[in-house]
């Protein structure tokens, strides 16, 4: 059984990512050496860039969008 709340959260960064016209490579990381790399203790995270952005919750689309568009330098 997978975890729900990071099902959605993949899905959230897709919708995102297809509202704003990017490719990326998005990533369901499971493996507990890279996850705890970046120090990481609850699920669902987000990592952007090599930055975790989030840990625990699902922000909202208009945060991932920020995130997103910091990470990138372009701005809509």
């Amino acid at each position: 059984m997978g975890c729900a709340r990071c099902d959605q959260l993949q899905s959230d960064v897709r919708d995102v990512l297809s509202e704003m016209q990017i490719a990326a490579d998005i990533r369901h990381v499971t493996d507990i050496r890279e996850i705890s790399h970046f120090g990481i203790l609850g699920a669902p995270a987000l990592v952007i860039n090599n930055k975790v952005v989030a840990v625990g919750e699902i922000p909202p689309k208009s945060l991932i969008r920020r995130w997103i568009t910091d990470a990138c330098g372009i701005y809509f």
